[in-house]
This record gives C-alpha cells, structure tokens and sequence, in this order.
C-alpha cells in the first residue's frame, strides 16, 4: 500500500528532576545540600532512510514519546541523560506543524534534523545555597520536552515528472526509458502508485523521473485518484506532458493537455509555470495530420513538441536527450527551507497552556507541565513556595486569575493542590 501522508504526535523526553540531598559523613557536622543535577530528556530526531519509500508505518503507530533523563542523585551526582529517539522517513518527507501548518523541516538529505528537543535537567538544592539559605530543601523539575502534533507528507525527489491522462502511456515510457518497471495493463483506471526511475543518458549522466498517476477532470478538487499524487509533481524540475495523439479513446488531443494543464493550475500556479515539454504518444496510430494540427498547437505555446510510440520505443531516444539537455539549463531540485516559529508557539514552549474554570466558587487551573513543579516543591519551606509563586506569576497563571476577579481569600486547586489566593 502506498501512504504518502500521515499525521502523528512526537513528544521529547522530560529532563530529570534535581534532588534534595544533604552531606551525610562521620565526622562531617552540617555537611550541606549536595542534591546533583537531572539527566536531559531524548531529542526526537528524524532520518533518512532509502529503504522507505511510503509512510505505511505511520498509519499504525500514532505516538512517538523519547525516554525522560534521569533523577539527580546525593553526592552532586548528575542524572544520566536519555538516549535520543530516531525516527526514519522515507527521502522526501516534509513535515509540517499539524497546528500552524509551519514547514519544520524538509528530510531531503542524510543530515539528521531534530524535530523536538528534551527538556534540560532540573536543579538539584545544591544550587541554591546561599549565605543566608542554608539549607535548601527544594530542588527544580527537569523541564518538559517539546512536544507537537505534525502532519509527514511525501513528496517524491524526482526531476521529471509525467502527467496525463490515464491510460495515454506514462507507465509504458518510463519503463521503456528506465529500469522501472510498472504494471502495465489496457485499462482505463488509473496506476495506483507513483514509480520512479532513473533514466541513465550517458556514463555519468543521469536524471530521475517520476511517473504520477493519471489525472482526469475536477482532480484538484478531489475528483479520483488524481489529485492525492499531485503533490510528488511540485518538486519536479520539469513536467513531460504525455497526450494520447491517436484519438482511440475518443478524445481530442488539444482538448486533453487542456484539461490537464486546468488541474495543474487549479492545484499550484507555481506548478503550472514549470518548464513543460510535451510527448503526442501512440503517433503510429495517429493520423499523421491529426499529429501536426497537435504539434502547431504546442509550438505555438513556445513549447518542444515530440512524437513518441511509447511501445516501439519510436521517438523516445530523442525525446531523453531533450528532457536531459534542458534540465542541465535548469535549476536543482525544489527543497523547502522550514519556517520560524510563530509568536503563539514559541510562548507555548515556554510553559505551556493552561485552562482555568471556576466552579462552586474555586478556581480549577488545568495545567499539566505544572505537576512535575509541583512535585518537587516544599510547601513547608518558604524559599521554596516563593519559588513555585514566581512560576505561576511568570507563566500568566496569577495574571489570568486576577483578571478573572479572583478575591484575596479565594480557594485555588491546581492539579488536586488547594491554596487560598493571597495578593
């Protein structure tokens, strides 16, 4: 089965959380905190790997969570950190931010790209001595790994690719010209698969091409088959415009490369405008007058023109070196840059979102990064809930209540936690 796009969730590993911890020896009075640091969470990473050519795998599993670092320890031992978590995508994954639709990254190399990075290990307590904080009994979570939902779509790294109409001979010519070889069959269904081959021109010379599967009319609007491989044309350097010259199916030639050149338009202008080269296939079973009203057409479109019997293999030698020789004059294949993070997500990053509700008069504060805070916070040790009241000021959380009307006195319950909101 052929999967071209897929949506999942990826969520780095957490940091380790620091450790209150003080010196205990013989002989040692009043040792000190020597609460060590926590291990830094795994990194999401993704990679290419060339022995992927669908996205099958991400249609059953859903979820990819990387390992959280460990617990700081006594004795200033720091956590170890996690390993990260590859993952591998076939060449040609772009991947976008399933929110925003921001492009995150383009897996069109080998080079890894790190999608969401873990969290950094907390503080242990003994980094908060002080001359006049002696002994601190709190320590700092490790921070949250990024987490986000995004959307995998394949788009085939090819530079040429044939479009047409079904059944006009794509799937003939690419096997004819590569070492590609589709199913190839009579019938007026389209291929359901795109197939890439490599077209070898000379010793050190050669090019990709990519035969996507037969568009018919209202593909861009998601009439058949169509329209879900039209997104492996728009990195293609140059389109081969295939057209069934012959007539046999009772279309006209002119009428079809119309069609067709609509739904490109309809799906991309870009694509529209992208350098074009147009084979009339099955010309020796065309009217030869039939082929030349076709040809004036074309070349009035100031484009090449090549009269091709896909299953003689009449025509096509000239029509490579042709497609070669432009695609030398041409610029390399398309690779999106990612995009900068958005305000509304870099904000998100940095404590996350919260929800309040307020209910029989109580403050419900839904946060979820705040129970790894929570955890590791004295509510006995005054230094400590100062702590934890500057994160709550710093993340929004007091500002939001205050605009809610919250009143000095009123109860606040965090996460199961209540406490009565002082001003």
């Amino acid at each position: 089965m052929f999967v071209d796009k897929a949506k999942i969730k990826i969520k780095a590993g957490d940091g380790g959380d620091g450790a209150v911890s003080f010196h205990r020896e013989k002989y040692v009075a009043a040792g000190g905190p020597d609460g060590g640091d926590g291990g830094k969470g795994g990194d999401i990473v993704f990679q290419v790997d060339d022995n992927f050519s669908t996205l099958i795998d991400f249609r059953y599993k859903k979820k990819y969570v990387a390992q959280r670092g460990e617990n700081g320890s006594s004795r200033n031992c720091t956590g170890k950190s996690a390993p990260d978590l590859v993952i591998k995508v076939p060449r040609g994954t772009l991947i976008r931010n399933a929110v925003t639709g921001r492009i995150m990254a383009d897996l069109s190399t080998n080079e890894p790209q790190i999608l969401a990075k873990g969290g950094k290990g907390g503080k242990g307590n003994i980094h908060f001595a002080t001359s006049t904080r002696q002994i601190p009994r709190f320590a700092k979570p490790g921070f949250p790994g990024e987490e986000f939902e995004v959307t995998l779509e394949l788009k085939l790294l090819a530079d040429v690719g044939l479009v047409g109409y079904p059944n006009v001979g794509k799937s003939t010519l690419i096997s004819v010209v590569s070492a590609a070889k589709p199913k190839i069959a009579n019938y007026h269904f389209t291929t359901l698969t795109p197939v890439l081959g490599v077209v070898r021109l000379a010793e050190e010379s050669s090019f990709v091409m990519a035969d996507i599967p037969g568009l018919i009319e209202g593909a861009s609007d998601g009439v058949g088959l169509g329209h879900e491989f039209l997104r492996h044309v728009e990195r293609c350097r140059l389109i081969l415009h295939v057209v069934d010259v012959s007539g046999v199916e009772g279309r006209d030639p002119i009428e079809d490369y119309e069609t067709i050149q609509k739904e490109l338009e309809n799906f991309s202008s870009d694509l529209a405008q992208r350098p074009q080269i147009v084979a009339g296939n099955k010309c020796d079973m065309a009217d030869p007058e039939q082929v030349e009203i076709f040809r004036k057409y074309i070349e009035d479109k100031g484009m090449q023109f090549f009269p091709i019997s896909a299953a003689t293999t009449q025509g096509t030698n000239e029509l490579i070196q042709a497609t070669g020789s432009m695609l030398s004059e041409l610029p390399p294949i398309i690779k999106y840059e990612p995009e900068p993070i958005t305000p509304e997500e870099l904000e998100e990053s940095a404590y996350g979102t919260f929800e309040i509700e307020v209910q029989d008069n109580i403050y419900f504060v839904d946060a979820k990064w705040l129970e790894p805070i929570l955890r590791t916070v004295n509510m006995e040790d005054y230094s400590s809930l100062q702590y934890f009241q500057r994160v709550l000021r710093t993340s929004g959380i007091i500002d939001k209540l205050e605009e809610m009307g919250i009143q000095e006195g009123d109860t606040v319950d965090i996460l199961g936690f209540e406490f009565d909101f002082v001003q």
